[in-house]
């Protein structure tokens, strides 16, 4: 078993039990919410979490509330974004989105509750600890996800649609919409472990380079790929006037950008001291990936 099979295990196992720490949920926003955090998909951020915590010698155990509060935050993200007045995409991960299984209000609600659980379950941790790694490591991921970070990018998006496409505007709308939450579990991983600045600064050059290859590639297999292995439809970006890496740069372009956003990326992981070889993995996963 790979190290990110391994931490994909732990959190698969540790998701709704940690949700369920909170206390009672009413049943029909427990069902909403756990419909769509149930619904599969790579968690490469809650394992990059668990990789870089354990890298630095944290073990897994204490890391795991931060990496599932941050699995919560990007699945109420993706509820946000398939609702009619986002993205208006019925179909995540090959399943019916939320709204069109709970309908829109429900959906709302589930979004919201995620991320309200994911602060909370990060503030009872960061609590009992007798410092403050914890709180550090949460506000690291509240900001990352906030007006400053992926909700700033998200409005972006929605605000440049069917404008004239730049490189300041495609660069914003990636740095806050993807690479944000791709930084957010490096460096709340590293700040778990009680890093330096320097550590630090590694961890952000590489989630802002992963984070751009990665929404890179998205853009790529938006105009490319095949619907069925993506589980949602294609060729929607182009026919919303999005800010994508191929309408700026075109195909041939976008590829060579995002190889040399993964270069990056692996370049600045492989500073940082102890094993971090799993996330340079990821970087090359990323740039083969077809969905």
């Amino acid at each position: 078993m790979s190290a990110y099979e391994r931490c994909l295990a732990l959190v698969e196992e540790a998701l709704v039990p940690q949700l369920e720490r909170l206390g009672e949920i009413p049943p029909g926003l427990k069902e909403s919410m756990r419909y769509s955090l149930e619904g599969g998909g790579k968690r490469i951020r809650p394992v990059m979490l668990l990789l870089t915590a354990e890298a630095m010698g944290v073990p897994d155990g204490e890391a795991l509330p931060y990496a599932c509060a941050l699995e919560m935050i990007h699945t109420y993200s993706l509820i946000h974004d398939d609702l009619p007045a986002m993205d208006d995409d019925d179909t995540r991960r090959g399943k019916a989105s939320n709204h069109i299984v709970f309908g829109e209000g429900q959906a709302v609600l589930a979004g919201d509750g995620l991320l309200s659980a994911a602060m909370e379950l990060m503030l009872l941790d960061a609590q009992s600890r007798p410092d403050l790694r914890g709180t550090r490591a949460a506000y690291a991921i509240a900001r990352r996800c906030g007006v400053t970070g992926m909700v700033a990018g998200q409005s972006a998006d929605l605000s440049w649609e069917g404008t004239e496409v730049t490189i300041e505007k495609v660069r914003y709308i990636h740095t806050h919409k993807t690479a944000d939450l791709l930084t957010a579990p490096v460096e709340a991983g590293l700040l778990l472990a009680g890093a330096e600045e320097s550590a630090l600064a590694l961890g952000r050059t590489y989630g802002l380079q992963l984070g751009l290859a990665f929404q890179i590639v998205d853009d790529i297999l938006d105009v490319t790929g095949d619907p069925a292995l993506l589980g949602k439809k294609t060729g929607l970006d182009a026919a919303a006037g999005k800010q994508t890496w191929v309408a700026l740069r075109g195909l041939d372009g976008a590829r060579k950008d995002a190889r040399r956003c993964t270069e990056e990326a692996i370049e600045a992981i492989s500073q940082l001291p102890g094993d971090f070889s799993p996330l340079a993995a990821i970087a090359r996963m990323n740039a083969e990936r077809v969905r």
